[in-house]
């Protein structure tokens, strides 16, 4: 993103003031920075370079204050330019890990997914989330049928790094146990060790042939072909977002109004639209701050969204926060890359 370019005391003086807003809530005068600060400058020329940097749609001030207070702009610009990087104490990481593993068996990637919305949650009082994982490049170990009625079996399909996925599908008659672990493993045979991705684009040619000795099962094999690539496409677009408890945020100074708790509420129901917003990030392999307008959702104005990757295997997901723009950027964005690299060792290891 391009900025009007700034000085160096503009950078210092808006470093202060996101800052002091960052901590206090308060809006911030000019006094008070050079006080905080130890600046070698005037009140009156700290309060001229606050008024530069309004002008310059950096920093805003409420009618009945004479304190500034960081824009979006503001924020965008103290993440890119500004902040410095820090990582996660031994002993913070060590928390982390002891938090997100829960009980020493948990090593089960979706269960380890779940857990990390509700355990950044807790670290950083804002509300946790994890997305994932997502499916697209996960390889299909095998594929069995199980018998329901005469007119469903469950298809249960076993991916890598632990994951399984079950759909019902429809019978065109009822098919002995025996019949369908037959058409699972002549399926195996055309299907196992390729991506879901791969699999469905290429469905209908790997299985146009296949052998079936029953011609019921032969017609189940043909039903499955015409429908086989809408489950698939499912699978691939379908992703698990996971929130922690919102109540966290309640604290913070933002919801104290009923009005914006409840959108708060109601924001944690609206799962389409965060699956919208946080589209593509799993995949990206990168951090992701995005502040307030920048989502174009009007929700999330006044919220931000830190997110980091996590990858096992093939399978890649999301795990970040979602808090109000005033937030500790630095410090939350190391909590969220520890916790995604937590995710991603815990389960292969």
């Amino acid at each position: 993103m391009g900025f009007e370019r700034l000085t160096e005391r503009e950078r210092t003086i808006l470093q202060a003031v996101v800052e002091a807003y960052i901590e206090t809530a308060e809006p911030t005068g000019s006094r008070r920075i050079v006080q905080r600060y130890d600046l070698d400058i005037s009140a009156a020329t700290v309060r001229n370079t606050m008024a530069d940097l309004e002008s310059k749609g950096f920093l805003t001030h409420p009618h009945t204050s004479a304190g500034r207070m960081p824009t979006d702009l503001a924020y965008r610009y103290y993440v890119d330019s500004l902040m410095g990087r820090r990582d996660v104490s031994t002993r913070q990481r060590a928390r982390i890990e002891k938090e997100l593993a829960g009980l020493p068996a948990v090593s089960e990637l979706e269960a380890v997914v779940q857990r990390a919305a509700r355990v950044l949650g807790l670290l950083t009082g804002e509300l946790g989330l994890s997305v994932g994982p997502i499916l697209a490049e996960a390889i299909l170990l095998k594929l069995d049928f199980m018998p329901i009625d005469s007119a469903k079996a469950l298809m249960v399909l076993t991916l890598g790094s632990g994951v399984v996925r079950t759909v019902y599908v429809d019978l065109p008659a009822a098919l002995p146990g025996e019949t369908l672990a037959a058409v699972g493993r002549a399926m195996n045979e055309r299907l196992a060790g390729s991506s879901l991705r791969e699999i469905h684009g290429t469905l209908t040619e790997r299985l146009r042939d296949i052998q079936v000795a029953d011609p019921t099962a032969e017609e189940f094999v043909n039903i499955f072909v015409e429908s086989g690539p809408e489950i698939f496409e499912w699978m691939l677009d379908a992703e698990d977002i996971h929130l922690g408890n919102a109540s966290l945020l309640a604290s913070q100074p933002e919801f104290h109004s009923r009005a914006r708790l409840k959108a708060l509420m109601e924001l944690t129901e609206h799962r389409d639209m965060l699956a919208s917003v946080l589209d593509g990030r799993a995949t990206s392999g990168a951090s992701h701050i995005t502040i307030g307008a920048e989502h174009e959702v009007p929700e999330l104005s006044g919220l931000t969204i830190i997110t980091a990757t996590y990858q096992v295997d093939q399978v890649q997901g999301v795990v970040g926060v979602i808090g109000p723009t005033r937030m500790p950027y630095e410090k939350i964005l190391a909590v969220v890359e520890c916790t995604s690299s937590l995710v991603s060792n815990l389960v292969a290891h």
